[in-house]
């Protein structure tokens, strides 16, 4: 059985222990599914310290490694968190499998996320039996007029909304999944972005309907402007006018007035941040491979040439099976796919076929699948772009997500000039 932790030791939550107990986030979740106007996606910067930031990405092995080592050298390190540098529900598989991996072998830390609510929902569920304990939402508007001039967009899979309707779409799942949160006994924080001239009269009114779905907290955060962004010509808030807003947003909710503005890969006590020592740390886990299974010593690739990953796990009709021999990846033979139809049975029989393997790349695969492969060994990786590429993130350490939204172009007919399909 797990064992409790003590919810108090979250310095985040419990502004007495701020100097006592410290916290890790764990940046695995590179890709995000809204596009804020106040976001710059520029996520691999040193020299920034603000959310949304980290000098690397990790796997969800490579990210254990981390925390086994960030804690060998800070024990005070009481808190676990996923802060992305995008979403972690944008990124859910990454997200689900580094909350199990460090529940498994710290059950006694605090385990939290930081999210936009977008596609939380479906997780919560699991979220609670793997105890993670707090859980912070951005929620920046409950007027989808006000949100509108907010969100840039939103997508929901793969359809991409825009104005008043993207804002209506996002705000239904917050509040659902806030809802939900607290139902399932989660302590949520809602983190509300002071944006002078869009939102700023909007605050309390946030506050008072976070209060009315059982929000425990509530963190006004000042805008921060970020060059190349549409509300870069947007003055920061002062010190002063966000002290005014949190005794206004006070009436309703009790308020966090020691935030740092963590970045995703933030490591230490609040007050005596040690990002920039683990910095190396960080880098050197990166670069780790991951374990290799003995008896699973393959990864089946989904691909109509041969050259790029590009179908659907749904769509393959056979996958090509690769090695790694003599420091190569070699094509050792293609499997037939199980026909189409017969619903879940049709991916119980694919997991056979592939049981030799330890990862499937793909260009998309739907959650079903993706969760009975997962039980049967067989990790999912959805990426875009060079078969080689994916071979060497999983058998040499790497983010194969990195991969994901990026689309290779392969050769077209006539006068190629090597665009894609390697043959220039």
């Amino acid at each position: 059985m797990k064992m409790t932790a003590d919810r108090s030791q979250h310095p985040c939550f419990n502004p007495a222990v701020k100097g006592q107990f410290g916290r890790v986030h764990l940046p695995v979740a590179p890709n995000c599914n809204i596009k804020c106007n106040y976001c710059n996606r520029k996520y691999d910067c040193v020299n920034e310290s603000r959310p949304g930031v980290t000098s690397t990405v990790l796997s969800p092995e490579q990210a254990l490694v981390y925390l086994d080592r960030v804690l060998e050298q800070e024990p005070r390190i009481k808190v676990v968190g996923i802060a992305g540098p995008g979403d972690p529900f944008a990124n859910a598989d990454e997200t689900m499998e580094t909350l199990r991996l460090i529940s498994e072998k710290y059950p006694q830390m605090l385990l939290c996320l930081a999210s936009n609510g977008m596609n939380i929902g479906p997780h919560i569920a699991e979220l609670a039996a793997l105890n993670v304990s707090h859980v912070t939402i951005t929620v920046n508007a409950v007027d989808p007029e006000i949100g509108a001039q907010i969100y840039s967009w939103v997508r929901d899979g793969k359809v991409l909304y825009r104005g008043r309707q993207a804002a209506e779409l996002l705000l239904s799942r917050q509040l659902a999944a806030i809802s939900k949160l607290k139902l399932a006994g989660i302590t949520v924080k809602i983190n509300c972005i002071m944006v002078p001239g869009i939102n700023d009269h909007h605050i309390t009114t946030v506050a008072e309907a976070m209060r009315d779905l059982g929000a425990d907290l509530f963190n006004c955060m000042a805008l921060f402007p970020n060059a190349g962004t549409p509300f870069a010509g947007i003055s920061e808030p002062s010190k002063q006018e966000i002290a005014a807003m949190r005794s206004k947003a006070e009436e309703f909710l009790p308020q966090m007035r020691h935030c740092t503005r963590c970045r995703a890969d933030a490591v230490g006590l609040l007050d005596q941040d040690r990002t920039e020592q683990f910095r190396g740390c960080l880098s050197a886990c990166a670069t780790l491979p991951p374990p290799a299974p003995a008896d699973r010593p393959y990864v089946a690739v989904a691909s109509m040439e041969g050259i790029l990953v590009n179908q659907h796990l749904g769509e393959a009709e056979h996958f090509q099976i690769f090695a790694r021999q003599d420091g190569q990846y070699r094509l050792l033979e293609q499997r037939p796919a199980p026909p189409r139809g017969g619903g879940v049975r049709r991916w119980i029989s694919l997991a056979r076929i592939l049981n030799d393997c330890r990862a499937v790349l793909v260009s998309g695969a739907g959650e079903t699948p993706r969760e009975i492969l997962r039980e049967a060994g067989l990790r999912t990786v959805e990426m875009n772009g060079f078969i080689n590429e994916g071979l060497k993130a999983i058998y040499e350490g790497g983010n194969p997500a990195l991969y994901k939204t990026r689309k290779v172009k392969s050769c077209s007919a006539g006068g190629c000039q090597g665009s894609g399909a390697g043959c220039g």
